[in-house]
């Protein structure tokens, strides 16, 4: 018998709960993925090799927060950013990359992730394409997915010079890493301003994403911003994230034409309202400082790289070629799977994790990103070996 008192009871059966598409159909992101499962080993006791994080791990001292204002830091700040960060960030670009950026091109939100988002939101019609160069950061193409825009590939080994032959009359943005995440090159200048010429002249946007800008030693790097200071069809993106070890502190920037800014701000208003108040503090009283610590850090990181590209050349292990950034792409030939085989296998019987290639490209299956900012280099040679040992095993 019913108990009609009982509201859940005496309700109808209920309906499915039901979902959007764009959420079912987007994969979860391939190198959190395989993080998530290096955590779960961990706590079951396993020793992981971890090549698969995306950031170097600095050794960075923790300054006094007593000497920012740390009542106003409990509250909101301006949407844009604090204007003193936005003036910090605009003199580091001069100072170090001899562009002339203006403070109001600058809005800083949670981090770059959201922001790259946020532009796609401002500038994308629903259907419109976004191109990419393989590989490419494994969000890019998602987010693309999530605004209602199409993704679309250019293959690793196509010539910054072709690619205007991947465009089409709905193309609407080119997305660049510069330098590269995974492959650790570095788009030169003539190349970039090649680019640039063929996309305003067919109106597609360029989103340079600069969050490894200090990951160059050798003078190779330019920003667009000092390329293109009217930042006309430009959007760049940046972070505290890589540059200054504060992945974990959300603060990400862009930079970009004024008519850009105030959407990108409405946008974030809506969806973010503005970066941590108290880290930002922070940042602008320890800008220097921090720099100080973690600029001669990341000098040292591309240096091991060097010394771990020789590791990989001992082995015979192909890499895709660069001098920047602290990753390898890696290829597995002749190994027969894919890329997720080859990292999953790796991962449960040898205990060292690296991501998939296939989650940064649809022509990119015969590699796996290999990041070397965690590891020492004893550990990491022994990973090498075994990565040699996989890409054997089939034959």
């Amino acid at each position: 018998m019913t108990n009609e008192s009982d509201p859940i009871k005496s309700a109808p059966p209920a309906a499915p709960m039901r979902f959007a598409k764009a959420a079912d159909e987007i994969p979860e992101a391939m190198s959190i993925q395989f993080n998530q499962m290096v955590y779960d080993l961990k706590r079951a006791g396993r020793d992981v090799i971890v090549l698969s994080l995306g950031e170097a791990f600095f050794h960075i001292p923790l300054f006094d927060f007593h000497q920012t204002d740390y009542v106003k830091g409990y509250h909101y700040s301006d949407s844009m950013g604090l204007p003193e960060l936005r003036q910090k960030i605009a003199a580091y670009y001069l100072n170090e990359y001899g562009a002339q950026v203006d403070p109001d091109t600058i809005m800083i939100s949670a981090g770059s992730k959201i922001i790259i988002y946020l532009a796609m939101l401002v500038t994308l019609e629903r259907g419109e394409e976004v191109l990419m160069h393989d590989p490419c950061w494994v969000s890019y193409p998602q987010q693309a997915r999530l605004v209602g825009a199409v993704p679309k590939n250019i293959p690793y080994d196509a010539q910054p010079r072709d690619f205007e032959k991947y465009m089409t009359d709905k193309t609407r943005m080119l997305i660049l890493n510069n330098p590269n995440n995974p492959g650790g090159f570095v788009y030169s200048a003539q190349d970039l301003r090649r680019l640039y010429d063929v996309c305003r002249a067919r109106g597609i946007y360029m989103l340079v994403d600069e969050a490894y800008s200090d990951f160059v030693l050798d003078g190779s790097f330019s920003t667009m911003a000092k390329l293109f200071p009217g930042l006309e069809h430009v959007i760049i993106v940046n972070s505290l994230s890589k540059n200054l070890g504060m992945s974990g502190w959300r603060i990400g920037y862009a930079i970009t034409h004024k008519e850009v800014i105030k959407r990108l701000l409405k946008t974030n208003q809506h969806l973010i309202t503005c970066a941590p108040t108290t880290l930002q503090q922070y940042c602008v009283k320890y800008f220097e400082q921090i720099l100080s610590h973690t600029l001669p850090q990341v000098a040292e990181t591309v240096r091991k790289r060097g010394r771990v590209a020789k590791m990989l050349d001992e082995l015979e292990l192909t890499r895709l070629p660069g001098g920047s950034t602290f990753y390898f792409f890696v290829g597995i030939d002749p190994y027969p799977g894919t890329s997720f085989e080859f990292a999953t296998t790796l991962l449960q019987e040898k205990g060292v994790c690296v991501v998939p290639g296939s989650g940064y490209g649809t022509s990119t299956d015969r590699f796996v990103r290999v990041g070397i900012g965690t590891e020492s280099e004893e550990r990491i040679r022994e990973a090498l070996v075994f990565i040699k040992d996989l890409t054997q095993s089939g034959q």
